[in-house]
C-alpha cells in the first residue's frame, strides 16, 4: 500500500500557565495516496490541531508523523517550513489572498518561496487555467467574486504539485451553489491529478462526498471513525 500519511500515536499538549490541555491523545491512522478524506468533530475535538499537524504548521508533542516518506516530528522550524511548502497545499475558508497581488501573483507565491524562477509564471498560469480562471489572471482579489477568489486559492494550493491538499472549511464563506462548484472542482482535480485531498469540515453534506471520514472527539478517534465508503461519484 502506498501511504502518503502515517500518523502513529500522535499526542499534542498545550501548556496554558499551570494547565495542560491535551488536544490530541494518541491518534493513529494512515491515508493512502490519492485518497479523498474528511476530518470531522465538534468544537474542541482536536480537528484544528490535527489539521495543523498534518499540514506541518505545528509538530506533535510525541508520536510519529510521516508525510510522503519524511518523518517530520523532529524537524526544526526551517525544515518544517520547507516540507510544508513542498508537500502541502492549503485552501482556507477565508481565501487568504494578498490584496496587492493579482491572481497570477498570488498563485506564484509558493513557487517564490521555493526559490523557483524558471517557468514560474507558466506554472502559475497553468494552475489558474486548471481551475477555470484563465481570463482572470491580472485581476486582484477585490475584483473577483468569492467563488473566484477560492478558485485562485485552489490554484495556489496546486501549483507546487503537493503530496496533499488540506482544505479547511473550503466552502464555509460561499453560498450553497458556489460551494458546490468548489467541491466539484476539488474532487475533479483529485480525479485528474491524483492529489490526496483532506477536508476539515463540520458539514455532513461535504463529508458525504469524500471516500472516508475520520471523526475526532476529545482529542481521540471517535469509535464511529474511519468509515470507508468507496469511491466518490
Amino acid at each position: 500500500m502506498d501511504w502518503v500519511i502515517e500518523a502513529r500515536d500522535l499526542v499534542k499538549t498545550y501548556k496554558m500557565g499551570e494547565i495542560e490541555v491535551n488536544a490530541l491523545r494518541g491518534v493513529s491512522f494512515k491515508i493512502e495516496r490519492g485518497e479523498v478524506l474528511s476530518i470531522m468533530g465538534p468544537s474542541g475535538s482536536g480537528k484544528s490541531t490535527m489539521m495543523n499537524t498534518l499540514g506541518c504548521l505545528d509538530r506533535p508533542t510525541s508520536g510519529e508523523y510521516i508525510l510522503d516518506g519524511e518523518s517530520v516530528g523532529e524537524m526544526d522550524d526551517d525544515q518544517l517550513a520547507s516540507v510544508r511548502n513542498r508537500k502541502v497545499g492549503f485552501v482556507f475558508q477565508s481565501f487568504n489572498l494578498l490584496s496587492r497581488l493579482t491572481a497570477l501573483g498570488n498563485v506564484e507565491l509558493p513557487l517564490r518561496y521555493a526559490g523557483l524562477t524558471e517557468g514560474r509564471k507558466d506554472r502559475a498560469r497553468a494552475a489558474l487555467e486548471a481551475v477555470g480562471l484563465g481570463d482572470r489572471m491580472t485581476h486582484r482579489p477585490y475584483e473577483l467574486s468569492g467563488g473566484q477568489q477560492q478558485r485562485v486559492a485552489v490554484a495556489r494550493a496546486l501549483v507546487n504539485n503537493p503530496a496533499i491538499i488540506m482544505a479547511d472549511e473550503p466552502t464555509g464563506n460561499l453560498d450553497s451553489k458556489v460551494g458546490k462548484e468548489i467541491m466539484n472542482l476539488l474532487l475533479n482535480l483529485n480525479k485528474d491529478l491524483g492529489t490526496t485531498l483532506i477536508i476539515v469540515t463540520h458539514d455532513p453534506k461535504i463529508a458525504e462526498q469524500t471516500q472516508r471520514v475520520i471523526r475526532l472527539r476529545d482529542g481521540e478517534l471517535d469509535p464511529a471513525s474511519d468509515e470507508h465508503k468507496g469511491d466518490h461519484s
